[in-house]
């Protein structure tokens, strides 16, 4: 019998009176990959960050590192040991260059204990090139780049590592489809080296096509594991949220109503030459590969992107879109696709974060925040999504990644927007909360409000869009209405040269 490379027997974990993780078993072997699934607050990053160090688990469990028995007080003992992860949450210094947040702490030394650049460099050089990333140079301030291009450098870092155990979080939430086979290719090699990987996903495609075995959790209790070719697609989101999901993209005809928003000719960094109409009680979907200008044009409309020419229409008046501000006075919202860096302030509050954008609805007369009246708005909206949390004053950086994302959703709808941008909303989204948030997509078409949804989930805009819109190069290439397009027919419009 193989010997599993990491073991763990009755693990559990409880902050204060929440009990996270009740006496969780889990097995990982070489040359496999492991799929760890489960709804959002599951338990799915408690466990991974007992195995790295990060958190300590409580009395009872055990856990076994290649037949030994360990227990790691911190990330750098696990580094050491050989269990690397790739978090969902990039965990880059943006100041820094590429090959330095590569190798930070683990620096390659010359003479007199010095930093040696250049082999470091060159290191970083091959780990990118291994990647398929030979346009990033490792000198670059990680700042400069995309969140994709981030996510693979993250990923670089942990096969820098050359760990026996790699825990990969959501690794593609954040890359285009070119750089998700790259990764896929890369596992497959790791595997071939006897690798044990631990992959977390929402995305059931890539559980079936990637993954050899499956360890569901729900509500801190594993409730199946076994191999993958053993589940149905529908078997397994049973196990995940406990009843059946028949329909994931509960899509509803829209009854449009008046030209809501209309660009015309809109240039802005990433975008050139864009028009477009969005009518109210639309959804109006965006798709393109990365780097096509989705995010760009979703900033640009917000104001938080200077627009260089065009005009932008709201409900047939002009509005002038110098800042975020402007964007969140005329009415329009933005759920950002990368909710830790620009869509909340993670040290404070739920209740904080969500009434942050309408504070003006929520004051007295004078300016004062009507505190009652705030919390009883977080709370009905905490409600609505779902939001699992001990109450709406626990810190947003407590929260699970999927409901950091709730959080985000409801604090740009709190505001009663007309115009609602949603770029990515559904990345680290379990497949039970995303349905949620497609029945919320749905609520705000019939309320009237016009939707741009940014998404790089194909099946999501087929399945969510009244019309698609190709961009490519910041540039519309192609346009289809609902039940016309394919992911065929959009991807050959999303690599034309405009």
């Amino acid at each position: 019998m193989t010997t599993p490379l990491l073991d763990l027997h009755g693990i559990s974990k409880t902050f204060g009176p929440v009990r996270v993780l009740d006496r969780v078993d889990l097995t990982a072997l070489p040359g496999r990959v492991l799929a760890l699934v489960g709804e959002n607050g599951a338990g799915k990053s408690t466990l991974m960050k007992i195995v790295t160090g990060i958190y300590h688990p409580d009395e009872g469990g055990e856990i076994r590192f290649e037949g030994q028995p360990v227990r790691f007080t911190n990330p750098r003992q696990a580094m050491d040991a050989g269990i690397a992860i790739i978090h969902q949450e990039l965990n880059l210094l943006p100041g820094l260059s590429v090959a330095e947040n590569m190798f930070l702490g683990r620096e390659p030394r010359g003479p007199f204990g010095l930093i040696d650049w250049r082999t470091m460099r060159e290191r970083a050089r091959a780990l990118l090139h291994r990647l398929k990333q030979d346009h990033i140079d490792p000198a670059w301030p990680v700042g400069r780049l995309g969140v994709g291009a981030q996510q693979m450098v993250e990923i670089a870092r942990a096969l820098s590592l050359d760990a026996e155990v790699i825990i990969m979080d959501e690794p593609t939430d954040a890359l285009t489809d070119v750089e998700t086979q790259i990764l896929f290719e890369a596992i497959r090699g790791l595997k071939a080296d006897g690798k044990a990987i631990i992959y977390i996903s929402h995305r059931l495609g890539e559980i079936f096509s990637q993954c050899d075995d499956v360890a569901v959790l729900r509500d801190g209790g594993m409730v199946h594991t076994g191999p993958v070719a053993e589940l149905t697609e529908a078997q397994l989101i049973h196990h995940m949220v406990g009843r059946d999901i028949t329909d994931q993209y509960p899509y509803v005809p829209a009854e449009a109503g008046p030209v809501r928003l209309a660009v015309t000719d809109l240039t802005a960094e990433g975008v050139a030459g864009v028009s477009f109409e969005a009518r109210a009680g639309e959804v109006v979907g965006f798709a393109g590969l990365m780097g096509a200008g989705r995010t760009e044009l979703a900033r640009a409309i917000y104001g938080a992107n200077r627009i260089w020419t065009g005009t932008v229409l709201l409900d047939g008046a002009p509005v002038r879109l110098k800042s975020p501000r402007d964007g969140v006075r005329a009415g329009i919202a933005y759920v950002t696709e990368d909710r830790k860096a620009d869509g909340l302030i993670q040290p404070h509050s739920i209740r904080f974060n969500m009434a942050l954008g309408s504070l003006g609805r929520l004051c007295r007369a004078g300016g004062v925040v009507d505190r009652d009246r705030e919390r009883s708005a977080v709370a009905e909206y905490m409600r609505v999504f779902a939001v699992k949390a001990p109450d709406m004053d626990a810190a947003v950086q407590t929260l699970s990644g999927g409901n950091q994302q709730k959080v985000s959703l409801a604090k740009s709808l709190l505001a009663q927007p007309r115009v609602v941008i949603l770029d990515e909303p559904t990345r680290g989204v379990d497949v039970g909360a995303r349905r949620e948030i497609y029945q919320l997509v749905n609520q705000l078409k019939a309320q009237g409000l016009c939707v741009l949804l940014m998404s790089s989930d194909m099946p999501e805009l087929l399945g969510l869009s009244d019309r698609i819109l190709v961009l490519s190069h910041g540039r519309v290439t192609g346009t289809f209405a609902h039940g016309e397009a394919t992911q065929e027919s959009i991807m050959e419009r999303a690599v034309a040269v405009p």
